[in-house]
């Protein structure tokens, strides 16, 4: 047992002074909570930080894609002919004396399936 205890003893003696601080050991301790067990620590803040990217980017895009389709909105509703050959193209709309073709490309047809 005495033993021990003097092994101890010299291990304590071979300590820098501010291991044996117990305001410095505090703060490491309150450091490496902080930094890696708490709710909210380093890793998932990093990833929070990714996340919060990615909604910025993806909020920017969707904004533009708003201003892109309020104008040509606007450009249909100002225009008759662009807003028949809109709904000719998208909806395949035609007249009562008409009959539409669609032609479908094969490669195209193929690569989307």
């Amino acid at each position: 047992m005495r033993t021990f205890v003097t092994m101890l003893a010299a291990y304590w003696n071979k300590l820098p002074w501010y291991l044996k601080n117990k305001y410095i050991i505090t703060m490491i301790s309150f450091v490496m909570w902080l930094a890696f067990f708490d709710q909210h620590n380093l890793i998932n803040q990093v990833e929070f930080k990714a996340e919060l990217y990615k909604l910025n980017q993806d909020k920017d895009y969707y904004q533009h894609e708003i201003v892109q389709i309020k104008e040509d909105l606007q450009e249909l509703l100002s225009d008759n002919r662009k807003l028949e050959k809109f709904a000719r193209e998208r909806y395949y709309m035609k007249k009562t004396n008409e009959e539409i073709f669609v032609f479908v490309d094969e490669d195209a047809a193929e690569s989307s399936h």
